[in-house]
């Protein structure tokens, strides 16, 4: 089969590799019907990301269809229609069972695309089937679908939910890619009074304010004192979301949230980012961390078949599968391309 291997740092190969093939009663194969590809594979391929091997079939977001499934699958079979989540999870450790699935200590976690083959590829295979696949209903696209596998639970379980938003308080997300997209989208399921999107592009500031951003913030033309006066009363944001990954823009949220604030950082860090606390230490903040559990899919799957979730405008550019290489190409030069979400289909 055809796959995007990684080759160390700033080399990748779109080429021919086995296909892939059933190791454990719990493994299913899928085929690829579309596929993505998220910032974190460009981390991998900075470097950022040590444990990924050389070789490794990249990806770990995708819509598909089961072509064969081990002894120990009982919740799916060959045809069926599935997403593939980015964390898998063997249902039994102590993680799993209270659903912090990428925490799992069985052998599950974020392991596609990181420490086994992933779904940049025409087949894939699928640890723990029966907990790492979702049946996707007949009114769910394939490209909607996609958005599931890792952005959206990732806003909503890591920026979101553990930023605690509440109706009436001040989110200001910093970074306007596809996860802080994702996030304005999550946010609004909860009534904030006001959403402040930060971010270099203005292509992409224009995109927050279509998925529904209140106030946008061109970086480097605002200080940390004019978005905190963007707030209700000037004192700052209830909830600061980092979505980008780098030291400066956890340092701005530091900066941008009110006394009792939350700082939620969702964004993949490959160098140090200073926590002051000779400045933070009284201001009583709470910072979270965290990697997406992908506990929220079902309710979110629910939400976008009932067309309670928008998730239009997130994917701008489309492949077919055999064109990875461009859409990399595309999708790492976003600055110039204008590329949020792309999606690859097979053909």
């Amino acid at each position: 089969m055809k796959a995007l291997t990684f080759h160390g740092p700033g080399r990748r190969t779109w080429g021919t590799v086995p296909d892939p093939a059933l190791r454990e009663p719990e493994d299913a194969v899928v085929r690829i019907d579309a596929v993505t590809i998220c910032g974190t594979d460009l981390h991998i391929l900075k470097g950022d990301v040590p444990e990924v091997t050389e070789g490794r079939v990249l990806g770990h977001e995708a819509v598909g269809t089961v072509v064969e499934t081990g002894a120990g699958v009982r919740a799916f079979a060959a045809g069926d229609r599935v997403l593939v989540s980015c964390i898998s999870a063997c249902g039994r450790c102590a993680y799993c069972r209270q659903g912090v699935y990428g925490q799992c200590t069985g052998g599950g976690g974020w392991i596609l695309g990181h420490l086994v083959d992933g779904t940049q590829a025409e087949y894939v295979r699928v640890p723990f089937a029966d907990n790492s696949l979702h049946r996707l209903p007949a009114a769910v696209s394939d490209e909607d679908a996609l958005l599931l596998a890792d952005i959206l639970p990732t806003s909503f379980e890591v920026g979101i939910r553990n930023g605690r938003v509440a109706p009436g308080d001040t989110v200001v997300i910093v970074g306007a890619g596809p996860i802080g997209l994702a996030a304005v989208t999550c946010a609004r399921l909860y009534s904030p009074g006001r959403i402040v999107v930060v971010d270099l592009a203005e292509s992409r500031l224009a995109a927050a304010k279509r998925a529904g951003a209140d106030e946008t913030v061109a970086a480097g033309t605002a200080d940390a004192d004019a978005i905190r006066a963007l707030s209700r009363d000037g004192l700052g944001a209830d909830v600061a979301i980092e979505a980008v990954g780098v030291p400066e823009t956890f340092e701005l949220c530091t900066r941008v949230v009110r006394p009792g604030g939350r700082v939620a950082n969702v964004g993949v860090h490959g160098r140090p980012a200073t926590l002051h606390l000779e400045d933070l230490w009284i201001r009583n903040l709470t910072v979270t961390t965290g990697l997406v559990d992908t506990s929220s899919t079902p309710l979110l799957l629910d939400m976008l078949a009932a067309g309670r979730l928008d998730v239009s405008g997130l994917v701008t550019h489309r492949f077919g599968l055999d064109e990875m290489p461009d859409a990399y190409d595309v999708f790492a030069g976003a600055g110039t391309s204008g590329a949020l979400k792309v999606a690859l289909f097979r053909t």
